[in-house]
């Protein structure tokens, strides 16, 4: 039997998210959007985790992604929504059992990212063991920076990355600090799912995440990568 489908939609077909790239006019079209947890050991020590477990990996939903200079509105249901500077690494090529060493020739670029993050709703679904969705997945949670192609360069493995509030440095780290690198986590990724161009992977977080206020002024940077920044209303 066959399985394709033949005629119109019954609703307007919504179109994909797009992130910007620096240098060109075209964008990038964004698929899914991959997280990895626990990926820098001071922000593991700081979240009540061991530091040697391997990090695993959760998603949001492609339209969470806001672009930057976006405005994000103080979520529902939470009372502490925090903040987590995060690289991102775009995925240009599609394969699965990436071997470590190859994981540069799947990435087409780099961009900064913040996710954003309900942490009471994401402790109280930990600690019951549920999932994070609710903590982690909601409307804006991934604002996302101008993506820059890597062209010749490896992936990033050191360079300052910062965030502040208000202008006052909140998170301080460097890639060097991660756990797994960029490369070991497109390869562990690609054990899990098949990646595919337009999929985002946001690395993970250094220590000094906190919660945001209505009002608040967001900027995340990256050495070498780049910058986001919302506003929080």
């Amino acid at each position: 039997m066959s399985t394709e489908l033949s005629g119109g939609l019954v609703l307007n077909r919504v179109p994909p998210v797009r992130a910007p790239v620096a240098g060109i006019s075209d964008c990038y079209p964004i698929r899914r959007v991959y997280c990895v947890g626990r990926n820098y050991a001071a922000h593991v020590r700081e979240m009540g985790g061991n530091e040697r477990e391997p990090p695993f990996f959760f998603q949001k939903p492609s339209d969470s992604v806001v672009l930057d200079r976006s405005t994000v509105a103080y979520p529902a249901a939470t009372r502490d929504f925090q903040h987590e500077v995060e690289l991102v690494l775009a995925i240009g090529r599609a394969a699965s059992h990436i071997a470590p060493g190859q994981a540069r020739e799947y990435v087409y670029g780099c961009a900064v990212g913040i996710d954003l993050t309900r942490r009471d709703l994401q402790i109280a679904a930990r600690n019951s063991g549920r999932p994070w969705e609710a903590g982690k997945s909601f409307d804006a949670s991934a604002p996302l920076g101008v993506i820059k192609p890597l062209v010749e360069r490896a992936l990033p493995s050191r360079g300052a990355i910062l965030l502040a509030v208000n202008g006052a440095v909140r998170q301080r780290g460097d890639l060097s600090e991660m756990i797994w690198s960029p490369d070991e986590i497109v390869s562990q990724l690609s054990d899990l799912y098949r990646l595919e161009p337009g999929d985002l992977v946001y690395t993970g977080t250094p220590s000094g995440v906190g919660a945001l206020q209505r009002g608040d002024s967001v900027r995340g940077e990256i050495e070498g990568v780049g910058s986001v920044e919302i506003d929080v209303v």
